[in-house]
């Protein structure tokens, strides 16, 4: 969605407040692909802050649709977003090093959408878990661990060794 940002960046002193409710199902980035199973409204608070500047401050609360990182179960992830940017209008923006700062804005719209997936890829969790002590599931079969043991032969010899090991191998009579 998009919302003009004209008169808040050309009157000094100006403060609007907005509340936007985010179109997107899902978010796409490097680690997958992760569908939205709620959201809250984006309350956005746009304050004047100098001549063709404004602070962009607002607050939502997401929950995808993920998995855990050791049994592969799916888990809702709470993430809440706490907005606080400064933007200028197309006149002040240049297009160095800033393009990336800025890229939810499109002269003097600001695309709210954009704006919560970029701070989303900055907030997504790096590790997701099911339960703090979840034991993940088997190399071998595949059994998932924190339904019990899968009896498999989890020894794994040390590399290292491996030399030593094919020496005393060799030597042994059949």
């Amino acid at each position: 969605m998009l919302i003009n940002l004209t008169d808040v960046l050309t009157s000094e002193g100006k403060v609007v407040k907005v509340q936007v409710e985010p179109e997107f199902t899902e978010i796409v980035c490097k680690s997958g692909t992760y569908k939205i199973e709620s959201k809250t409204p984006l309350s956005l608070t746009l304050t004047n802050i100098g001549k063709n500047k404004a602070l962009i401050e607002g607050r939502t609360e997401l929950i995808f649709s993920m998995q855990c990182d050791r049994c592969l179960k799916p888990v809702p992830q709470k993430v809440t977003l706490d907005i606080a940017r400064e933007v200028r209008g197309p006149e002040e923006h240049t297009s160095d090093a800033e393009d990336d700062d800025q890229s939810f804005m499109e002269g003097y719209q600001l695309d709210a959408d954009d704006l919560i997936r970029s701070e989303c890829f900055m907030n997504l969790p790096v590790k997701v878990l099911c339960k703090p002590d979840c034991k993940g599931i088997c190399m071998r079969c595949g059994k998932d661990l924190n339904m019990g043991e899968c009896g498999c032969d989890t020894f794994v010899p040390d590399p290292r060794m491996a030399r030593i090991k094919d020496i005393f191998d060799a030597n042994k009579e059949v």
